[in-house]
């Protein structure tokens, strides 16, 4: 896909692909991008933290379209550590219940994946995003309330296993929008039964967009570097009021 777009194209309407870094939330990313070019921003799909890969951001007009790419299928690759479990399913938090995996063989760890492939019921992570009476999951996870998410429907196209270096397993999965990667490690690990968590994770793809075809922010900063973005003022309604100080 072509990026080398104009500042009038970023302004007036644009699909902009980031290559979103470690440790960065997708908030950072979209906001450093909006504070240089002025424009109107948001993101297709967030990212955690500790996930890398493809952001999908529109600017302008093209932010009409962000459910529509937000629908679309994703890929990701990455590790799943095998042999212990953490709280949030990933390294936000400490692994625990160590476990042995030496008597895992590969036909076992590939056997394993068949029951995470096609249309299956997911728990999501007590520690996320979404919402439950107006809070947070992992508000509420974190001021030590419990907890209770509904399992959700989700489609795993592919898990593909792509390497086994006990305890790591790379992966590959092509799946719905609305699967948590962070489960299904979870899940994984328990189906072997020694535990599991997400060690690492990379985006990239989403639809037809691919992470190969995304800059990082530093290469956009660079390539927005020559251009000089004008702040639009706002413009005040013609039919309101003016309003008087001692108002």
């Amino acid at each position: 896909m072509n990026q080398n777009l104009t500042e009038e194209e970023i302004k007036a309407g644009a699909v902009i692909l980031i290559d979103k870094a470690y440790r960065w939330t997708s908030f950072d990313a979209i906001s450093k991008f909006r504070r240089t070019t002025h424009a109107k921003i948001g993101h297709c799909g967030t990212l955690d933290p500790l996930a890398t890969g493809l952001l999908i951001c529109c600017t302008g007009k093209m932010t009409k379209q962000i459910e529509q790419f937000q629908k679309q299928e994703k890929e990701y690759t990455g590790i799943i550590h095998l042999g212990a479990t953490t709280p949030t399913y990933d390294l936000e938090s400490q692994p625990e219940n160590i476990q042995a995996t030496d008597h895992l063989t590969e036909a076992q760890i590939l056997e394993a994946t068949k029951a995470f492939t096609g249309t299956i019921q997911q728990l999501p992570p007590i520690h996320s995003a979404i919402k439950k009476d107006g809070k947070r999951l992992y508000e509420l996870a974190r001021a030590g309330k419990e907890v209770v998410v509904e399992p959700r429907t989700v489609t795993i196209n592919a898990f593909e296993i792509t390497k086994i270096e006990l305890p790591e397993v790379h992966f590959r999965v092509h799946c719905s929008t609305g699967t948590y990667i962070r489960s299904l490690a979870n899940d994984f690990g328990q189906a072997l039964g020694v535990g599991g968590y997400l060690q690492a994770l990379r985006r990239t793809q989403i639809g037809d967009f691919r992470v190969e075809d995304a800059r990082t922010i530093d290469q956009w900063m660079e390539f927005l570097q020559p251009m000089t973005f004008v702040k639009t003022p706002k413009q005040r309604p013609a039919n309101r009021k003016k309003k008087n100080f001692e108002e």
